[in-house]
């Protein structure tokens, strides 16, 4: 009975609860403990670390493209604007089966190899995490529709609509205003740190002509939006914006309507006309033909599309108004004048006896007039400088360049701009070439020869110029000497210029030729055109092209036919056996009114044969469009 007793010990027992009950109570508050400081820890301490992680989860702070600058003519013009386009694009981050997502899209919209090789180039590029990446550009309203219907079973698919460059005028304006082109890793890696965060937002960049040369001012300045996002990665709604700044509109001192004309003009043939306003050096045309299509660059080209552009023989990209490089042939006779004048080597009344060759002394070589044939040695007669120019006379200007010195000729030709680059903001004109003894040892490992000389008289052998230094030259000798930069932009008299503008530092005159030689001098350009009905071998070698009819205004030019192919002594230059692409090229220079231009310019017709007969008649058509008002008007109605 007493064993029983103490084996139901209930005090014993109550104690023992107790104690037990005291230790998981005091586990218990231990972990509430441990669990209210890690609660503070979370909710207060560590409170902005979580919070922040928490909104990078559904908080997003993207960047905003700014819209780009427009461009105008001078006449309020518009030549390159913005224009919205739909686009289809992908957020790789939400997208689980890409294959499968492609096969349900390709149901719904056109989507190529092409495009798909695109997307991942892009995707491969520096981004932001959960940035769409653009799969397929200029989606149709009706492909818009489809995707919108079926949205909801697309996951990581986003149909974007935005502001893109477009170009109203096409080709015509290709080469004039440039275009942009899809920027590159290496544009970006080519930006400091400040530039590429501007650019975080952007698809394009000016990659040639006025769009390349004001980048800077006509991208703007990028803004960014704070958003809120859904599991699939769509915006809810936008929590704060700071709005981009759009670019900078500018105006050029292209006329459209001049530039449209002056396209006309050259056709179908390959070639470049630059129009320049002598006084102010405005561009008022510039031409390259054939042209190309940059709005193919924005919305989207085929590799078909790409690789016949670049690989064809007419170059359509290629720009030749101020990147071809050509011999000038007669065009450059008027400087070869003026340079003898200016160092006294030759007089307006001193007269030669051209028969239609000229020897060096001492050699064999024969350099003949344009006028010589088999059979028949040519010659224009009694000749001065005067009538050297009207009628091209090569035997006057191999004499006079013989005797003067490439130092001289060289120092003189470079004030006209040739060989040089004086443009303000023509994006990459090319400098053309000078040639002279160091540049020839250099290049050549040869010397200066006497016969360099006598090849530059009639703008040939090394010497290289654009059709853009032509029409400097050109304007030069309307102005009587005084040289004025070109510049493609327009500022108004209180408006600030852009900032890669770099106001021209004025150029000195001419140094050399008096005032009545630029007078006799342009009284001879006249000639070329409106002598006439004197008699063979006494016209002016384009009136029978252009002067014939009466025109209402006084044209000053020169005609010039550059060879590109060397013909041999003795052999007649047979244009029939010649391959068309190694032809002469046709040039034509005039300024117009003569004695107050209003323009002055040059054509280049690509192996188009002489220029009096080819290069003329699309001159005087740029000049009647500009200078007749009734022509003007006609085009207006």
């Amino acid at each position: 009975m007493a064993s029983a007793l103490a084996l139901n010990d209930p005090s014993s027992e109550r104690r023992s609860f107790t104690a037990r009950a005291m230790a998981l109570f005091a586990i218990a508050m231990l972990l509430v403990g441990v669990l209210v400081a890690r609660l503070i820890q979370l909710q207060i301490i560590d409170y902005d670390t979580y919070r922040t992680r928490s909104d990078e989860n559904r908080i997003q702070v993207q960047p905003l493209a700014p819209p780009r600058g427009l461009i105008y003519d001078r006449n309020g013009v518009l030549l390159a604007e913005n224009r919205p386009v739909s686009s289809l694009a992908l957020v790789a981050e939400r997208v689980q089966d890409l294959d499968g997502l492609l096969t349900e899209l390709r149901a719904l919209v056109d989507i190529d190899e092409a495009d798909l090789a695109n997307y991942e180039k892009r995707l491969k590029r520096k981004r932001r995490p959960y940035e769409a990446v653009t799969l397929r550009e200029a989606l149709s309203e009706a492909e818009v529709a489809r995707l919108a219907v079926n949205r909801f079973r697309l996951p990581g698919v986003e149909v974007r609509t935005e502001l893109k460059r477009h170009y109203p005028f096409g080709s015509v304006m290709a080469h004039a205003v440039g275009s942009v082109r899809r920027i590159t890793e290496e544009d970006l890696q080519g930006f400091d740190a400040h530039e590429s965060s501007n650019y975080s937002a952007t698809e394009f960049i000016g990659r040639r002509g006025v769009e390349r040369f004001y980048e800077r001012s006509l991208h703007g300045e990028v803004g960014y939006q704070r958003v809120e996002i859904n599991a699939h990665g769509r915006i809810r709604q936008v929590l704060d914006i700071e709005p981009p700044k759009s670019g900078r509109d500018i105006t050029l001192n292209l006329d459209s309507r001049l530039q449209i004309a002056a396209t006309a003009a050259l056709g179908e043939r390959r070639g470049a006309i630059v129009a320049l306003e002598p006084k102010t050096g405005a561009v008022l045309a510039l031409v390259s033909n054939p042209g190309y299509d940059p709005n193919l660059f924005v919305t989207g080209i085929s590799a078909d599309q790409y690789q016949a552009m670049v690989t064809s023989l007419d170059t359509p990209m290629f720009n030749r108004a101020v990147n071809g490089q050509y011999a000038p042939g007669s065009t450059f006779k008027p400087v070869v004048g003026l340079a003898g004048l200016a160092n006294h080597v030759v007089t307006w009344e001193e007269e030669i006896n051209d028969q239609g060759w000229f020897k060096l002394p001492h050699q064999d070589r024969i350099y003949r007039d344009w006028s010589w044939r088999p059979g028949n040695s040519g010659g224009q007669g009694t000749v001065n400088l005067h009538r050297a120019i009207y009628r091209s006379a090569n035997v006057f200007f191999y004499d006079l360049a013989s005797r003067l010195t490439i130092a001289q000729l060289g120092s003189f030709a470079r004030q006209f701009g040739i060989g040089e680059q004086i443009a303000v903001d023509v994006e990459a004109a090319s400098r053309g070439l000078m040639p002279d003894p160091i540049w020839k040892q250099g290049v050549k490992g040869e010397v200066w020869y006497p016969g360099d000389n006598v090849n530059l008289g009639i703008g040939q052998g090394d010497l290289l110029v654009t059709p853009l230094q032509l029409a400097i030259m050109t304007s030069v000798i309307a102005n009587r000497g005084r040289v004025v930069r070109p510049r493609m932009l327009k500022l108004g008299a209180d408006e600030q210029p852009p900032f890669e503008y770099d106001p021209p530092r004025p150029l000195p005159d001419v140094i050399g030729p008096t005032p009545d030689d630029w007078e006799r001098m342009v009284d001879a350009m006249e000639d070329v055109v409106h002598r006439g009905n004197k008699g063979y071998g006494q016209n002016g070698t384009a009136w029978a092209y252009i002067g014939m009819d009466d025109i209402p205004y006084r044209i000053a030019g020169k005609s010039g036919t550059a060879q590109v192919v060397e013909i041999k002594q003795g052999e007649e230059y047979d244009e029939e056996l010649l391959d068309e692409y190694t032809r002469k090229h046709a040039w034509f220079i005039a300024f117009a009114p003569a004695d107050d231009p209003r323009i002055a310019l040059s054509v280049l017709v690509e192996n188009g044969g002489g220029g009096s007969a080819v290069a003329a008649p699309v001159a005087r058509e740029v000049l009647d469009y500009y200078l007749l008002p009734q022509l003007d008007l006609a085009v207006r109605q």
